[in-house]
């Protein structure tokens, strides 16, 4: 299993609990250490690079001989008003979010066609389909909502060789210091945010549901079921 974004947060999370199942994990991000867990390999680098891609598929199945499941954790989440993006944010949040899925997904496949199995797991955001109007992201919009869209198209493309392909999208998930989710707690009907926990469980379900591809699971307290 392959992880990007793993350093910390969710994908840390989910290093973590697929490592404990029993699986052995391939984990990257720019500033990533070394491992000292047999069953754990991180290599560092910036995902957006083709470089980088390349070293996690051949260092990963050099390690462990396959490639079983490919999550796309890493991500560049930036929300402001449209006209206040600067090139740089959006240079930024495309080669992480969009780039990144675009090398390792498809060095990925391949290895995954010539197995005749595999899952691909995008993390992507409930604002691609519901936007909130007092947290204005649109290249997030643009960039994980583009992701949400080649689930589908991979699942169709792939189904026929054994491989899934499927989303998690998420709503606000507390992945750092609790005071900066201050009064956001009322934007969802569940009224409470998200914990890396839920997203762990959502990817941990999509891995053994092996009868459901083409998925965008919600991991956002009902934020996706309309206007709250």
């Amino acid at each position: 299993m392959v992880i990007t974004g793993a350093s910390h947060g969710i994908g840390a999370g989910l290093v973590s609990a697929f490592s404990e199942a029993g699986y052995n994990v391939v984990a990257n991000s720019r500033s990533i250490g070394a491992s000292t867990d047999p069953s754990i390999v991180n290599i560092a680098g910036d995902v957006g690079e083709a470089e980088t891609a390349d070293r996690i598929i051949n260092e990963g199945v050099g390690r462990f001989s396959r490639l079983d499941t490919l999550v796309n954790n890493a991500g560049i989440f930036i929300a402001k008003p449209f006209t206040q993006y600067t090139v740089a944010d959006y240079e930024a949040m495309l080669a992480t979010n969009v780039t990144g899925f675009f090398h390792l997904t498809q060095r990925a496949m391949r290895l995954m066609e010539r197995q005749g199995w595999g899952h691909i797991v995008n993390i992507t955001t409930t604002v691609a389909e519901q936007p909130i109007s007092g947290s204005p992201a649109v290249l997030a919009s643009l960039t994980k909502g583009a992701l949400n869209a080649a689930t589908k198209a991979l699942a169709i493309e792939y189904g026929p060789r054994g491989i899934r392909a499927n989303s998690v999208s998420l709503g606000i998930i507390k992945t750092q210091n609790p005071d900066s989710y201050a009064g956001l707690e009322s934007s969802d009907p569940l009224c409470r945010l998200g914990e890396i926990d839920d997203v762990v469980s959502a990817v941990m379900y999509l891995e053994r549901a092996e009868f459901v591809t083409g998925e965008i699971s919600h991991v956002d307290g009902g934020q996706s079921a309309g206007h709250w």
